[in-house]
């Protein structure tokens, strides 16, 4: 098998496990549905750890663009490889969502709620703030990185490896998820919601185009991040990226944290003028 097919075939794996638990728990008279967040995370865990299963052996199974991006900042990926991994990547992904959506065809129509209908392919903003959405996406992939870097410097037995990972995954999205979905990979945001686009569904509404740029540069800076400073950190590699990001981050950081307070000024602010 190819590279390119390998990559496509772990995606597309991955968004049938992924988007199809998210499916059972959201759409109507499903019989998974409302089982909730726990569930999903715990499927999306398991979606990656089949996706490494099944081609692992050929490409190592990055089937994440901010994998793939972040390996090469660090010196692990040959850029090269890079704009044909993450084309298999996405191509997968979009047909990952073309089966999710055939195998959930009568429920398409008995779900009413278009934004269900869109969780099923894409993340949306639990609070749509969206330097505070892109801080979450960054810090999820951040994590993912960071603790892939530190799992790969781990011996497992044999074959226990995906399940670490998929371990990893399952405890990003409840630990951080709940604020943005926790795409944490764009091609799992991005595949998917052209997917929804352009399928025929049965009172989809829109996409969300003006929000889909968060989880694509999010996680690709997030992952980035925390490859290079797992080589700076942990193996005292630091490189001039590794310190422009410092910088950025820093300034998102406070950029982010002083939009919050103002707004929750001015909340208080308004409720002080109807106690008066």
């Amino acid at each position: 098998m190819s590279e390119f097919v390998a990559e496509l075939i772990g995606t597309m794996i991955l968004i049938i496990f992924g988007g199809g638990v998210v499916g059972g728990v959201v759409l109507k008279k499903s019989k998974a549905e409302g089982t909730g967040w726990v569930l999903i995370t715990l499927g999306w865990g398991l979606a990656v750890a089949m996706g490494v299963y099944a081609v692992g052996n050929f490409t190592g199974a990055h089937i994440n663009p901010a994998v793939t991006i972040g390996f090469a900042a660090a010196g692990e990926f040959p850029w090269a490889k890079v704009p044909m991994y993450v084309s298999a990547q996405m191509i997968g992904a979009f047909i990952g969502g073309v089966i999710v959506f055939l195998n959930y065809l009568p429920h398409w129509r008995e779900t009413k709620d278009q934004g269900a209908k869109l969780a099923v392919f894409a993340t949306d903003p639990a609070v749509r703030s969206p330097f505070s959405n892109l801080l979450s996406e960054m810090i999820g992939t951040f994590v993912l990185l960071l603790g892939l870097m530190f799992i790969g410097a781990n011996e497992f037995t044999e074959g226990l490896n995906p399940l670490i990972v998929g371990a990893l995954i399952a405890a990003i999205g409840m630990s951080l998820g709940g604020t943005t979905g926790y795409a944490i990979n764009p091609a799992r945001d991005l595949g998917p919601r052209i997917a929804h686009a352009l399928l025929p569904i049965p009172g989809k509404g829109g996409s969300d185009w003006s929000y889909a740029w968060i989880p694509v540069a999010g996680p690709i800076i997030g992952g980035v991040y925390g490859a290079v400073f797992y080589q700076a950190i942990f193996l005292g590699n630091f490189s001039a990226l590794f310190w422009i990001l410092s910088g950025f981050i820093v300034i998102l950081v406070i950029g982010a944290t002083n939009i919050e307070l103002k707004k929750n000024d001015s909340n208080q602010d308004e409720l002080n003028n109807k106690i008066v």
